[in-house]
């Protein structure tokens, strides 16, 4: 099943997906799914976030893949729903989306052996982790004003049960800006997969439920411009579609 969070009648709303794709509200009515104010669909705890855990996106910096998960953590104010704005701001001169897919945490959990991790998981939804490159100092550490801008990674539109993914690493990403398709890959080329990150993580702090894994972007990055519409789906999960604004747009 696919849960998501909407803006309805001044309250927030949790919501299903209906079997034609339309929005289902708790008394069984049905909305557009173009017509909902969407909210990213879980109250997030915890955002991790991996960098360059695609070998293909490591080569593509330039970069050896790492030895040991490359983590750094994001908060709650970066995360925005669906068909959501996030700036560009007037200084950048490349900022690039990163299509990744984002697990869920269930259970808390602690020293949870990788032959167990994937029972930890509640779900798995749709991530844009956008970056500037502009601001980066460090690959392998992006500072606060890469990461934790507000607003910079929409996430959605559904949260899909871990029941209907039987294997997280076997699923389809893509990317198109307007259309046109810039980025393809697989969770198959995961330099470490999901269940090695949960075992990871949870050896060196407990894990709670609502904690969120944005599990890396592999390669084919480009640049993103005011007035673009970036998708960015993964297979069974759903389409998360995002519009770049100009800082005068987004401070109107």
């Amino acid at each position: 099943m696919k849960h998501g969070r909407i803006f309805f009648n001044g309250n927030i709303v949790q919501v299903t997906q209906a079997a034609d794709g339309r929005v289902r509200l708790p008394d069984g009515r049905l909305l557009l799914e173009a017509d909902c104010h969407w909210l990213p669909p879980l109250q997030a705890g915890t955002v991790f976030a991996l960098g360059l855990n695609y070998a293909d996106h490591a080569a593509e910096l330039a970069f050896k893949a790492p030895e040991v998960p490359l983590v750094f953590l994001k908060g709650p104010n970066t995360l925005i729903g669906h068909r959501a704005r996030t700036r560009r701001p007037q200084d950048a001169t490349y900022m690039h989306y990163e299509c990744e897919l984002a697990v869920v945490i269930g259970q808390t959990c602690k020293n949870v052996p990788k032959e167990r991790a994937l029972d930890m998981v509640a779900g798995y939804t749709v991530a844009n982790d956008y970056a500037i490159r502009d601001y980066l100092e460090n690959y392998y550490r992006p500072n606060l004003r890469v990461k934790n801008r507000d607003g910079c990674t929409p996430l959605g539109p559904w949260l899909t049960d871990a029941a209907d993914v039987p294997d997280p690493q076997a699923l389809r990403l893509s990317t198109r800006i307007n259309g046109q398709t810039t980025q393809q890959g697989s969770t198959a080329d995961m330099v470490f997969d999901v269940a090695t990150l949960i075992a990871y993580l949870s050896s060196i702090m407990t894990l709670q439920p609502g904690d969120v894994i944005l599990t890396g972007t592999p390669e084919g990055l480009a640049d993103v411009q005011a007035g673009d519409v970036v998708e960015t789906e993964i297979e069974g999960l759903g389409c998360l579609i995002n519009c770049v604004v100009a800082d005068a747009e987004f401070f109107a």
